[in-house]
């Protein structure tokens, strides 16, 4: 592992709508918050006021520079339907150069 490889994150975020998920994606990416989003379906099961939540859910994985986090993650909470919505950063601990270098090229400056 070199040093580039940890200045990189994973930050995730799901959404009730396949659309809103979409619509998400997209504001980021073109705000350059992340160099890229993958939106997929998901089941969540998780505790909510007082009880187990069973729920369809999109998830919405961003690939951005860490100290990008932040600022990503008060995008996603301004523009997201859900009270608390999930933003969750998880370090990049390996990857290929030229991916990263793309990623790091590709994000806010």
């Amino acid at each position: 592992m070199t040093a580039s490889e940890q200045r990189f994150v994973v930050v995730t975020t799901t959404h009730e709508s396949e659309e809103q998920a979409r619509a998400l994606a997209s504001a980021v990416v073109r705000e350059r918050l992340a160099a890229c989003a993958q939106v997929y379906p998901v089941r969540s099961v998780y505790w909510w006021e007082g009880e187990v939540q069973d729920a369809e859910e999109w998830r919405i994985d961003l690939k951005t520079r860490a100290e990008l986090a932040d600022r990503l993650g008060a995008f996603v909470a301004g523009r997201h339907s859900y009270a608390t919505p999930e933003v969750v950063a998880v370090p990049v601990v390996a990857g290929s150069p030229g991916y990263l270098d793309w990623l790091a090229a590709e994000t806010a400056g």
